[in-house]
């Protein structure tokens, strides 16, 4: 910004949006002065550096703007997280169901995980085909990220909408 150019010859655009090829730093301060405006530095990577004519604390309010509106646009994908246990009831495992589904709906992506204790890690094929059926019980269309697995002491999935 103004004094801080330190090329020597630079590519201008006014505050009118009239191009000026190249043109030295001393003339386009000079300009800027005139104006009551600043020169600030755009591209200072191409040849001869870009630089333009104009308010900096209203340029720097627009690019504070314009980085606010894109992470609004960009959606946060969160992963939801459901126990299940290997002996859980049918009420519980409705109730698990339905938070799925609700998660599912918002957007979020799902991880279920089952807990295996004690003679539980014997039977990791009936876990295992709990989760497949927990998964197979839920009516959203979903895409199913990864299939039920074992790591260790739990079996985990993962689920996201489509």
């Amino acid at each position: 910004m103004n004094q801080q150019i330190k090329a020597n010859e630079i590519f201008l655009i006014d505050h009118e949006e009239k191009i000026h090829k190249s043109i030295s730093v001393n003339e386009a301060l000079v300009m800027a002065k005139e104006a009551g405006l600043d020169l600030v530095e755009v591209n200072p990577t191409s040849q001869p550096p870009i630089c333009k004519i104009l308010d900096h604390g209203q340029f720097q309010y627009q690019q504070s703007r314009i980085r606010q509106e894109s992470k609004q646009q960009s959606k946060k994908v969160l992963v939801k997280g459901l126990r299940l246990s290997f002996k859980i009831g049918k009420g519980d495992l409705l109730t698990r169901r339905k938070q799925a589904e609700n998660f599912l709906k918002k957007g979020h992506r799902v991880r279920m995980e089952l807990m295996l204790r004690g003679r539980e890690k014997q039977h990791t094929d009936l876990a295992i085909k709990l989760m497949d059926d927990f998964i197979a019980s839920i009516e959203e269309n979903l895409n199913i990220d990864q299939s039920a697995k074992r790591k260790g002491n739990t079996i985990s999935a993962q689920i996201s909408p489509k």
